[in-house]
């Protein structure tokens, strides 16, 4: 495995140029779906549901929504957004002609795919502060958590993209991992509502971690459990960039 340089910013740079010019066209799925669904599950299903760990429904899910659509941006960014890029417009073949090494190129994606997940969760924290679902001034953190959520999920993301060989393959990524996730993470409904084994099986999807500080963060109610998750988060971060940083100069150079 090689490291990359700091010239990685300069990948980031681009992306963020790219990005302030078709913001426009990504606005209603990074940020009008969340509130959407924000409001109906919340105020709707919420309507019919009791007190949930001694919160109102659209309070409980709030903290989830902020998570799962963090997770969302990242991984479309470093699936959808990193494939169009290596495969269809050749933007990796024309940076890695320049001073940059694949390993930039890389690690910008990633560093990217991080920063959208900041600016979905931060957007989507504004909106439940407004709806006055934020409780504690802990909750200025979540910004952290969402860029830190971001770097693990576009790792993860990256790292499948340097498999797949064609760009349907991300309908199985979607369906048979993120989806799943999505229901499965303490979003919705708290883990303790699932069989024991659900819930076992629960702490190894990487969202459920990211959902229980960011619960903790906007409730102000911290346990020790969370320090568990937290390391969890950090080491699945190294544990993934680093093999993607492998995989994708095999992928770029073989």
């Amino acid at each position: 495995m090689r490291l990359f340089s700091w010239r990685f910013i300069r990948v980031w740079q681009r992306n963020r140029d790219v990005f302030f010019r078709l913001w426009h066209s990504e606005a209603p799925g990074s940020i009008a779906e969340p509130i959407i669904i924000l409001l109906a599950m919340g105020l709707g299903l919420g309507a019919y549901v009791g007190l949930v760990d001694g919160q109102k429904y659209i309070e409980f899910i709030a903290p989830g929504i902020i998570a799962s659509y963090a997770m969302f941006s990242a991984s479309f960014e470093c699936t959808y957004g990193s494939f169009l890029r290596m495969e269809y417009q050749k933007t990796y073949d024309a940076i890695i002609a320049t001073p940059l090494s694949v390993e930039d190129v890389i690690a910008g994606e990633i560093s990217w795919g991080a920063t959208r997940s900041l600016l979905t969760g931060t957007i989507i924290l504004a909106i439940a502060a407004i709806f006055q679902l934020v409780h504690s001034p802990w909750a200025l953190l979540i910004p952290v958590l969402a860029f830190l959520e971001g770097l693990m999920f576009a790792s993860i993301a990256i790292l499948f993209t340097s498999f797949a060989p064609a760009i349907y393959s991300f309908n199985y990524y979607f369906t048979l991992f993120i989806t799943p996730m999505f229901f499965f993470s303490g979003v919705f409904f708290p883990l303790s509502s699932f069989p024991e084994i659900v819930q076992t099986l629960s702490w190894i999807a990487p969202l459920t971690p990211v959902v229980h500080l960011s619960r903790a963060l906007i409730s102000g109610e911290f346990h020790f459990d969370l320090l568990w998750a937290l390391a969890l988060i950090i080491g699945l971060t190294a544990l993934f960039l680093s093999i993607s940083l492998v995989t994708m100069r095999r992928r770029l150079t073989v």
